[in-house]
């Protein structure tokens, strides 16, 4: 098993990926319907609130606070679970939280676990592992249920079948659901009727359940769960053990401070004023709920990515996608493109860092997956500065691949040219030329090796015909 399977082994870079997702006109028109949709609804929702940006603001400086002291607020949180009876476990990496989460399950004597729909649990790869030891998992969100009936893989982080329209989810549910009709029809109601059915059984028959956790209160221990369907308060409410595998930077101090991510997180992700279901559980109650409660603490490179004075940054994050839904990139090549969990603009400055691999050129073209355009920022509810990681960690994959590489050679030759007045006045004249090579709009569409890396996806604009040190001589002998 892999350290850190954040990527899928097997993905290209995404250059190459993306060519591939652009071809498929479907794919494009399933993206911009869905994420048009999205965005609008969530402008909507966020126009009514005249406090917003200030909300932003307290966002942003609560999550800072944590992070410089994560240490303190985690210790606070591991003693307030175990005072109420959960049991909290430290997981250093992918496999050491698959090992712990495989362990209580087998204890459990279950053969079967129901699962709340989970970034932090697609990361570490928990189902292949789970399947791997002959344990059958159930995504129980909808979307979630597509992805994994259809053998396919989440390409958003809100709506992880974004990528598929009704016929083709019609399709899946009546080759690979169980009790599924023949004629089942392509409309939602008849599709969530169905899924209702297959889900509800094995609700009443679970006795492990496995969630992730978009917050947890340090104060008191509390872990909450926001969710729009029910299916994950089945999981929360019905099995005897419950299992949550959470990332180190989702705790937040106190109540008051959950408070402001309750009023960002909804309206920025489902633009929606308050989340449909919001499960809040703190440790053991005797004969209410689960009585096992196991948190699962999980690093998988986030204290290194918190070393990062700028990376880190990326660890404010609350995964509710609003930046997927404004990228441009995304929008044309979804999310299967970025060959990682999480996709789009936040994918692009997380991954790198969870995978802290040099070598992993997959996870090392994320950076580039941006036209730097800013939307993302300016949508983000904790301000996270998306394009200032993405530059920042554009930097460190070129330092990574040393002085023979082509941006290393392309940067000494230009401070060569620049480091003297003659040979810069010389490269500017031979410049001109290229003038030759632009078409009538000004633009050159096509260059040599190796300028032709930049024009096989860029126009380039034309020199002038004369430099401004051309102008001046001319102009003032």
């Amino acid at each position: 098993m892999r350290r850190n399977p954040v990527t899928w082994l097997g993905t290209p870079t995404f250059p190459r990926a993306a060519s591939a997702a652009l071809a498929d006109p479907q794919l494009r028109r399933n993206l911009r319907h869905a994420t048009h949709t999205i965005r609008t609804k969530r402008a909507g929702a966020v126009a009514e609130l005249p406090d917003w940006e200030s909300l932003r603001r307290a966002g942003e400086a609560i999550k800072n606070e944590v992070l410089f002291h994560l240490d303190g607020y985690l210790e606070a949180l591991e003693a307030a679970v175990t005072a109420r009876g959960g049991t909290v476990h430290w997981a250093r990496d992918a496999s050491e939280a698959n090992e712990i989460v495989l362990r209580l399950t087998r204890a459990a004597g279950a053969a079967e676990v129901v699962k709340v729909k989970s970034m932090a649990t697609a990361e570490i790869g928990l189902n292949d592992a789970l399947e791997s030891a002959g344990i059958g998992v159930v995504e129980t969100d909808l979307a979630e249920l597509i992805v994994q009936l259809g053998h396919d893989r989440p390409s958003h982080i809100l709506v992880p079948a974004i990528h598929r329209n009704r016929a083709e989810i019609r399709e899946i549910f009546a080759r690979e659901m169980p009790g599924a009709p023949a004629d089942l029809a392509a409309e939602p109601a008849a599709l969530a009727e169905v899924a209702r059915a297959h889900l509800r059984r094995k609700f009443l028959s679970a006795t492990v359940a496995v969630s992730g956790a978009n917050f947890a209160v340090a104060d008191t221990g509390s872990v909450v769960v926001l969710e729009s369907e029910g299916n994950g308060r089945m999981c929360l409410t019905l099995p005897r053990t419950l299992i949550t595998v959470m990332g180190l930077e989702k705790v937040v101090p106190t109540w008051r401070d959950l408070e402001v991510f309750l009023q960002l997180l909804p309206r920025s992700s489902t633009a929606e004023r308050m989340n449909p279901y919001t499960s809040i559980w703190t440790g053991v109650t005797p004969g209410d709920g689960p009585q096992e409660f196991h948190l699962v603490l999980l690093d998988n490179g986030r204290t290194a990515t918190l070393a990062d004075p700028v990376g880190r940054a990326a660890l404010r994050c609350i995964r509710c996608s609003a930046c997927l839904n404004v990228c441009p990139v995304y929008e044309r090549t979804g999310g299967a493109a970025y060959g990682s969990v999480y996709p789009g603009p936040i994918g692009a400055i997380l991954t790198p860092q969870l995978v802290d691999d040099p070598a992993d050129k997959q996870a090392a073209s994320l950076p580039y997956a941006s036209s730097l355009c800013g939307a993302c920022f300016e949508v983000c509810p904790v301000r996270i500065d998306i394009p200032e990681v993405l530059v920042h960690l554009r930097a460190k994959t070129v330092a990574a691949k040393g002085k023979r590489s082509g941006e290393a050679a392309g940067m000494a030759a230009l401070a060569w040219i620049m480091g003297n007045r003659r040979r810069y006045e010389a490269a500017q004249k031979a410049g001109s030329l290229a003038r030759l090579l632009g078409g009538a709009d000004g633009r050159i569409s096509h260059l040599p090796w190796p300028g032709s890396r930049w024009t096989a996806s860029r126009d380039l604009p034309a020199p002038p015909k004369e430099s401004f040190r051309a102008w001046w001589r001319r102009t003032h002998g």
